[in-house]
């Protein structure tokens, strides 16, 4: 029997049983595995299994028999068993509605273990939940037959903070170039996928569009030994930016910007930061990396926002401002 497969049946049968189970019986259950050699080497190769799978995580455990039940091994059930999780019908319709959604695009890291989540929520509520009245639109990922390949490498890579070996195409240069990465982390952001970790090739952390990548290969040396740590400090949305004026093309600004009329009680959710009270309305100070961005983003929001300092900021917002009004000469400049 091969190793994979009797560790499998071990944990199977040891969860099945209601009584610790005894050598004598392991032997006689796995008679090619335990029962063939000395006693010694049978001995020795259960405790390899054992060291295995309390390694992955099982409560493999040996109980002292007594008069009720006698000597043997067990798996400790409520060390084994997450906590049921009790949701409302509604939240099981949204997670299956959103996984679905998902998995059908065809670009998910872990999309196995995806698909093996959603068939135990249909399990549990006795068939597929009603799908809620929403529209799930995943447009924007590349259209390649290899993105669903290569993502679940990654995601099994970071998974197990394995090394990376990359085939890299760079639309500056035209080229591909080789690169070893330590993966972090994946994020998705408007449809499109990017891996962030550290590139040995440029001694530091570095992003990289999937959709770019020509092949992945996972080092599959010391596969259960992991390669590399990631740092405590490490952080994804440092790196993929969640807003237009996150992009890292500058040093860090501190910039207000006053919300008044329909959009002050909207302040919070058109910033990621806390609004605060001003006599004409919400006022949010942001840290922005691309200045440009922000301000464009400021006046796609219309009169009611506007920014209010530093000067700097303050002249930028006038200058893309007079921008737009000279682009459409028809539009007369508000007092």
């Amino acid at each position: 029997m091969e190793r994979t497969e009797r560790l499998l049946d071990l944990v199977a049968l040891l969860l099945d049983s209601k009584e610790p189970v005894s050598w004598n019986e392991l032997r006689e259950t796995f008679k090619d595995d335990y029962g063939v050699g000395s006693t010694e080497a049978c001995e020795r190769k259960f405790e390899r299994d054992k060291a295995e799978l309390l390694e992955l995580g099982i409560p493999l455990t040996f109980v002292k028999g007594d008069d009720e039940r006698p000597d043997g091994y067990l798996v400790e059930r409520d060390a084994y068993y997450l906590p049921e999780v009790s949701l409302t019908p509604e939240e099981l319709a949204v997670l299956y509605a959103a996984g679905s959604a998902a998995l059908a695009s065809g670009a998910f890291p872990g999309s196995q273990d995806l698909a093996h989540a959603l068939r135990k929520i249909g399990f549990f509520s006795g068939g597929p939940p009603p799908a809620p009245k929403v529209r799930l639109e995943l447009g924007g990922v590349a259209d390649t037959r290899d993105l669903p390949a290569r993502l679940d490498a990654l995601w099994s890579a970071i998974s197990s903070r394995k090394s990376v070996t990359l085939d890299y195409w760079s639309p500056r240069t035209k080229e591909h170039s080789h690169r070893v990465v330590d993966g972090y982390g994946l994020a998705l952001r408007r449809g499109l996928w990017t891996l962030v970790g550290y590139c040995h090739l440029r001694q530091g952390i570095r992003t990289f569009h999937v959709h770019r990548m020509r092949k992945v290969t996972v080092n599959t040396a010391k596969p259960r030994s992991p390669d590399y740590e990631v740092p405590a400090s490490f952080s994804l949305d440092e790196y993929v930016a969640t807003w237009p004026w996150q992009h890292r093309f500058h040093e860090p600004l501190r910039v207000d910007v006053l919300l008044t009329g329909e959009l002050s009680p909207l302040a919070g959710t058109l910033f990621p930061s806390t609004p605060a009270d001003d006599p004409r309305g919400s006022r949010v100070t942001v840290q922005a990396t691309d200045l440009d961005g922000l301000v464009k983003y400021v006046l796609s929001l219309g009169p009611a926002a506007k920014v209010l300092g530093p000067a700097r900021a303050v002249e930028r917002h006038h200058e893309l401002a007079r921008a737009v009004l000279a682009a459409h000469p028809t539009v007369k400049e508000a007092p």
